[in-house]
């Protein structure tokens, strides 16, 4: 593939229990094709801080922007509205609709036998069992990943979940969605249903949750899809 035009950026969104550092594998192979790339940091506090948080990041940048979410991030994404963002991309991630909450959309189908169980702390936190990782998270991943993504985990505030969501941005704006054929955190199903209500191209992939640790390349190549039909060759 000839590379892209440098004049966009793509600005990759990390999802809950997680850093900028899931996108490890991605943001290399993205630059080698000649497209600017930043990992946005979010502080997991709201869905409103967030997508404030993430403005913020597009301040930072020139030319139009392509947004990339994961998980919980597919819902922050959606949740800015700004006209330099050109297109969206969803990997793995939650779409809930105007006025419906992150949880909505999350508990819409009956979760997996290797789910875990989430549930506040006293302080409105929810963390990641350790075991949660390897058993739905990212059940590819490796021992080393896997041990790395438990230390760096970032908890997320039931806020997050609990808030409705503003008119999404996807209604507007073209989108790609990566469908992961075996997530064991966000229900295939449940991802196809927001995938086709929101009129996404659709690339269906057997890959867990975070398909950024084993199978970047699929990652990468939905990218690449999208910035060639929003940035140009």
């Amino acid at each position: 593939m000839s590379p892209l035009s440098p004049a966009g950026t793509v600005v990759l969104v990390h999802g809950a229990w997680a850093d900028g550092s899931c996108w490890s594998n991605v943001i290399l192979p993205l630059q080698r094709q000649g497209l600017k790339v930043i990992a946005a940091p979010i502080p997991l506090i709201s869905l409103s801080g967030d997508a404030a948080a993430l403005r913020r990041v597009i301040e930072r940048t020139a030319g139009p922007v392509i947004l990339v979410g994961h998980a919980y991030a597919g819902a922050v994404i959606a949740a800015v509205h700004d006209d330099r963002v050109r297109s969206l991309v969803y990997v793995a991630a939650l779409a809930p609709d105007e006025g419906e909450t992150v949880a909505d959309v999350f508990y819409r189908a009956a979760p997996h036998p290797d789910a875990p169980h989430l549930a506040p702390d006293a302080e409105g936190i929810i963390w990641m069992p350790e075991e949660g990782f390897g058993r739905a998270v990212a059940h590819k991943a490796s021992p080393d990943q896997l041990a790395i993504m438990a230390a760096v985990q970032r908890p997320i505030a039931v806020q997050c979940i609990q808030e409705k969501a503003p008119a999404p941005a996807w209604k507007n704006k073209p989108s790609w969605y990566l469908l992961a054929e075996e997530d064991r955190m966000i229900a295939p199903e449940t991802q196809r249903f927001m995938a086709v209500r929101m009129g996404a191209t659709i690339q269906s992939h057997s890959v867990d949750h975070t398909p950024m640790q084993r199978a970047p390349e699929v990652v990468v190549n939905v990218i690449l899809d999208a910035a060639g039909e929003t940035f140009g060759k």
